[in-house]
């Protein structure tokens, strides 16, 4: 059985949950439909008339990229322009696309983190935080025998963090009362006669950006028709996520070192670099795209060498005078989301089973040639 194109994104958005994104970012689902059965999905970095002919070769019925495929407003759509080429051929062959940008890069294992992976960086955090995912407390009444399951559900969900623990909660064992009417299917009881059971009261942590997830898998795991539950936001401090990520290196190297490690990891023939390749870096940043802005975040984390694409020449200039180094390996670095998130939503759909398939672009879209 295939998978629905909602169900592909749900898990595609519990690895980049659209709120990570930064304002006004242009992702989601920008062409066709996911009312469909997805027999293929195509991982792309951009979408260009040559992935889409890819996706029509592979017989794809979604791409996932991280570029938007429309990234400005649309004054018309008129075939005989290169975008409308391209918009025109995606439709017709009934492919939908689905845009995951920033919210790619902020996320945990999204691109930053495969980056930093790439080049062995330790210790990483976000260079800049753009999202904080609030915190709520989920409360819910469950018999006695079903406490455990329940729980468990919960907690396999993403639910019962605090800090660096896992599996919390709070359970208190009381008394509940309800009295079926007419038309209910009790799990417990009859119609027309007031009941009383044992029950456990479980509270639990759980972030918001999986409070659909957890609530879900709670309900699913519940023996009861209603459920009786509460979910209290809370005025605590937790996760933050960002663009970027900064870290230890594995051990000192020379910046010049340090540049033919980028090469080979990110699979780039040549890069840019501001500093002394004989200088010892022991501490990277990274920044998937276009990061020459985020160079005064690196100078705050107390980096040696930030590891960004696009850097322009004042950025440079202004590094050279800050004493920190730059390396510009390209923005199409970020190419390193095609495996990466190819692995996950296969890995995913074959834990539920379903036969839909997952491929990464086999393209290069990087569109300058070294000469």
């Amino acid at each position: 059985m295939y998978a629905k194109g909602q169900a592909v994104i749900q898990l595609m958005e519990e690895l980049a949950p659209k709120a990570y994104a930064v304002p006004d970012d242009k992702i989601g689902l920008q062409i066709g439909t996911l009312q469909k059965d997805i027999r293929k999905v195509l991982v792309a970095l951009d979408v260009t008339e040559e992935v889409a002919a890819e996706a029509i070769r592979e017989q794809a019925d979604l791409i996932i990229a991280h570029h938007a495929v429309i990234y400005r407003p649309l004054p018309h759509i008129q075939t005989d322009t290169p975008a409308g080429r391209l918009y025109e051929r995606l439709i017709k062959h009934d492919i939908a696309v689905y845009i995951a940008h920033t919210n790619l890069d902020a996320a945990d294992g999204g691109i930053n983190d495969m980056m930093a992976e790439a080049i062995g960086l330790t210790e990483t955090e976000p260079l800049d935080e753009v999202h904080t995912d609030k915190l709520k407390k989920l409360v819910v009444f469950v018999p006695v025998d079903y406490a455990d399951k329940v729980r468990q559900a919960m907690f396999d969900a993403g639910a019962g963090w605090i800090g660096d623990y896992s599996h919390c909660s709070f359970n208190i064992e009381g008394s509940g009362t309800f009295l079926p009417r007419e038309g209910t299917d009790p799990f417990i009881g009859k119609q027309g006669k007031l009941e009383t059971t044992k029950e456990i009261r479980i509270e639990t942590i759980v972030p918001q950006s999986v409070e659909r997830r957890v609530v879900q898998a709670m309900l699913k795991a519940h023996p009861y028709e209603e459920v009786a539950y509460d979910l209290y936001l809370l005025d605590l401090k937790t996760r933050t996520f960002g663009l970027g990520r900064s870290g230890k290196l594995p051990k000192p190297l020379t910046l010049g070192e340090l540049c033919e490690q980028v090469k080979q990891a990110f699979d780039v023939p040549m890069l840019r670099v501001v500093g002394d390749p004989d200088r010892i870096v022991r501490k990277a940043a990274v920044l998937g795209g276009s990061g020459s802005r985020y160079m005064k975040h690196a100078l705050f984390k107390g980096v040696d060498v930030l590891i960004t694409g696009d850097i322009d020449y004042h950025t440079a200039h202004d590094a050279l005078a800050a004493g920190i180094a730059l390396i510009d390996p390209g923005h199409n670095v970020e190419k390193i989301m095609k495996q990466g998130v190819a692995a996950y939503l296969q890995r995913k759909l074959a834990e539920r089973k379903w036969a839909t398939a997952v491929v990464p672009s086999e393209l290069n879209t990087e569109p300058f040639r070294f000469v």
